[in-house]
C-alpha cells in the first residue's frame, strides 16, 4: 500500500511541473545569442521587430522576415539570400524563459536535427 501512495504522489507532483514560458516578452527588442555546435560557441546580437530580425555575426548583418507561428514559435525567411543555405527557413521554438533570457531549439524547416541556445534581452523596444 506505501508503494502505491508514494508512487500516486510522485505521479502527482511530476505531473503538475510544466516550464514557464512567457514567450509574448521576447517578440521584439534587443537581443544577444549563445549557441554551441560541436562544442565551440557561436554568438551574435539582433534586433528583432514583429516582422523582421536584424542580425550581426562575425560582422555579417543579415535580415529575415520574421513569421510567429504561436507565441512561441517563429520562422525566419532570409532576404536576399547569398547562397543555398540560406534559402532555407529555420525554425525556432522557444522552450523556456526567465524574466530577462530564453532557451530555444532551432532547425532548418522540415529536418529533424536540431540545435539549441540561449538569448538574452538586452534592451525594451
Amino acid at each position: 500500500m506505501k508503494k502505491i501512495l508514494s508512487i500516486i504522489i510522485l505521479f502527482f507532483f511530476s505531473s503538475c511541473y510544466q516550464n514557464e514560458r512567457d514567450c509574448k516578452s521576447f517578440k521584439v527588442g534587443k537581443f544577444y545569442s549563445e549557441t554551441i555546435i560541436n562544442e565551440v560557441v557561436y554568438k551574435s546580437n539582433f534586433y528583432r521587430t514583429e516582422n523582421l530580425q536584424i542580425e550581426t555575426y562575425e560582422n555579417q548583418i543579415d535580415s529575415s522576415e520574421v513569421r510567429w507561428i504561436n507565441d512561441c514559435e517563429v520562422i525566419f525567411k532570409t532576404i536576399n539570400p547569398k547562397r543555398m543555405a540560406e534559402k532555407k527557413d529555420i525554425h525556432l521554438k522557444i522552450l523556456t524563459t526567465t524574466d530577462s533570457s530564453y532557451t530555444f531549439e532551432y532547425s532548418y524547416v522540415g529536418e529533424v536535427k536540431k540545435q539549441r541556445g540561449t538569448a538574452y534581452k538586452l534592451t525594451n523596444p
